[in-house]
């Protein structure tokens, strides 16, 4: 009987899982081929930017809520009131592919950067557009075009890794969003986030869903002040050694090899 069980349940999770997956593309596609354009219409871009960001942060809060009220997930947050701020910089680990949807759906003024592929997407290029998100082909003015935008009030969301964490494996942070810290001389607002058991891992596909429904933990810690971590020494040589500092400590910070919520199965 108790094997029987679990069997429905696993099956319930995977149409759960398919039915989530699909609401997503349906709620992106209308966003972004029907609401997010007649948004072009104002005339005020900062508030055409507000509006916008406000819609996505809507869409995935809702979005979330579909995915516990299927028994899909379950979700914790801790420091929340740290992220009903402007002008944040927002630095987390990346451990699943919703990441960015819990973290969206608490900044009602997110800020993200994107893949030029998604930013000309015909299907998503009104979304991009509209919001003012920031495309991740710029080079050298990527790092300028991200300080700017936090300065403006934008609350950007960057995952230092990169890419999805691999299971099991060490961190292994790039310096682009140290570098953003020091050349913007901004603060830090860390998220560390755990999903127990791992799921959506890189590589992991989406209908290979763990034995239990999973549970998302975002942990909103106490800015971390860049000032320590600057050098007197404002060259390019100098915020180079600056940015290696605040990765180090970041790959600390961010190391949840001691954190007993964290499953390694």
């Amino acid at each position: 009987m108790a094997e029987g069980l679990r069997r429905l349940d696993h099956a319930w999770r995977v149409f759960g899982t398919a039915l989530c997956f699909l609401a997503f593309g349906l709620g992106g596609l209308v966003l972004g081929t029907v609401v997010m354009p007649l948004l072009l219409l104002m005339r005020d871009p900062l508030a055409r930017r507000r509006r916008a960001r406000r819609l996505v942060q809507l869409a995935f809060a809702g979005q979330l809520r579909l995915m516990r009220s299927l028994g899909v997930m379950t979700c914790e947050i801790e420091g929340r009131e740290r992220l009903q701020r402007d002008g944040l910089l927002v630095l987390a680990n990346h451990p699943t592919l919703i990441d960015v949807v819990c973290l969206v759906s608490l900044l009602p003024n997110a800020e993200c950067v994107v893949k030029r592929a998604v930013a000309s997407n015909p299907f998503m290029r009104g979304a991009v557009r509209a919001a003012g998100y920031i495309a991740n082909d710029d080079g050298p003015g990527l790092v300028d075009d991200c300080v700017k935008a936090v300065r403006a009030g934008g609350s950007l969301v960057i995952f230092p890794e990169g890419t999805r964490s691999v299971p099991g494996q060490p961190l292994r942070l790039q310096r682009g969003a140290a570098n953003i810290a020091v050349r913007g001389g901004l603060d830090i607002t860390p998220v560390r986030i755990t999903c127990t058991p791992p799921t959506l891992a890189k590589g992991q596909k989406w209908y290979r869903i763990p034995s239990r429904c999973f549970h998302v933990r975002l942990q909103i810690g106490e800015d971390i002040p860049i000032s320590p971590f600057l050098v007197e020494d404002d060259s390019p040589g100098g915020n180079a050694l600056a940015a290696r500092r605040v990765t180090e400590h970041l790959s600390r910070y961010f190391d949840l090899s001691g954190d007993p919520t964290r499953a390694s199965t």
